[in-house]
Parts: structure tokens; C-alpha cells; sequence
């Protein structure tokens, strides 16, 4: 039979011929500057429920029917991010137990404080166990885009029609973003 000596060497003039016509063969390593990754991130924006104590002055604790709230988007005050990002999905959730309509407002601004974009919606009427929902998604492509690597802030503002001080109820709201870069 044959020697062990001789199916080692056999085997290993067999392993070293495969790794010379493997894979790497047809690989063109100049254009690796043509690489591009496209990585998606998801993130969580803001996430609140609002009731009727909400809805009263913190000075004079009068009722008002409008709030705003304002969060600053950290992770897009990056300019290596601004330059990479080619699409933006934002999608807000709201459940209403307020026995009135909500207006909506979702505005997006720039450093400066400057309008990019809106969201803007009404919310319907809803009542303790039979919430009234509304999940709206923005999709933001082409030169859309422009506005939203401009955007560093969003504000929400809420306004509820036909309410009062006897108010009753809570707002939930949740919002989250997809973004797809490309570097």
C-alpha cells in the first residue's frame, strides 16, 4: 500500500493548489476606494404620556390647551452622519384618551431654530378603554433628505380642541426613526 508519508504529501500538494485558484483569484484590490457600506440605525426619538395635569401653567396652575415639548437630536449634529445619510423613515404613535381632538405639530429644526419640515395631524376623540389611535410614518428620500441632516431638533406641539379645565384623560406618544447611511 502506499506510505503515510506519501498521502501527506500528496494531500498537501492538493491543500496548497486549492489555495492558489481559490477565491482571491478574480478580487480587483484597486477598487476598494469604490467600497461603500450602507448601515441602517434605528432609534428611539421620544417616548412620553401626557394627563391633565399636564395641560396646567407650572406658575399660575391655570389651564392651557396647548404644551410643547423639544428634543434635541444629539446623534445628528455630526457632519460625518449629515454627509452619510441618503434616507430617513420617522414614525409617531399616538393613543388619545382625552374625550377631545388633539392638532399636532411635529416640526423639525435646524441649529439655528430655523423650520425644515412638518408633520401635522389631528388626533380623534378617545375614551378609557377604547383609546383612539394614530400611527403616522413620514418617509424621507431624494432632496428631502436635505432637510432632515439640516434638522437637530424636533418640537411637538399638542393643542386640545374644545377642552377645559375639567380635562380627564392621557396622551401616550412614541416615536422612532430609521436611518440608512451611506459611507
Amino acid at each position: 500500500m502506499y506510505n503515510k508519508k506519501f498521502i501527506q504529501l500528496i494531500f498537501s500538494g492538493f491543500l496548497f493548489s486549492f489555495l492558489l485558484t481559490s477565491c482571491f483569484k478574480d478580487v480587483d484590490f484597486s477598487q476598494a476606494e469604490n467600497l461603500s457600506m450602507e448601515p441602517d440605525l434605528e432609534v428611539d426619538l421620544l417616548y412620553y404620556k401626557l394627563n391633565e395635569l399636564d395641560f396646567l401653567d407650572s406658575e399660575t396652575s391655570a389651564y392651557t390647551p396647548a404644551i410643547r415639548d423639544t428634543v434635541r437630536l444629539e446623534f445628528l449634529d455630526d457632519d460625518y452622519i449629515q454627509d452619510g445619510l441618503v434616507y430617513a423613515a420617522l414614525r409617531f404613535k399616538h393613543e388619545n384618551v382625552f374625550p377631545y381632538e388633539i392638532n399636532t405639530n411635529i416640526r423639525f429644526l435646524d441649529k439655528n431654530g430655523r423650520n425644515q419640515f412638518n408633520v401635522i395631524y389631528t388626533i380623534p376623540e378617545g375614551f378609557e378603554g377604547s383609546p383612539a389611535v394614530i400611527d403616522t410614518l413620514r418617509v424621507l428620500e431624494g432632496d428631502e433628505i436635505q432637510k432632515m441632516r439640516r434638522s437637530i431638533q424636533m418640537v411637538i406641539d399638542h393643542e386640545v380642541i374644545g377642552g377645559d379645565e375639567k380635562l380627564q384623560g392621557n396622551l401616550k406618544f412614541m416615536s422612532k426613526g430609521l436611518f440608512r447611511f451611506e459611507f
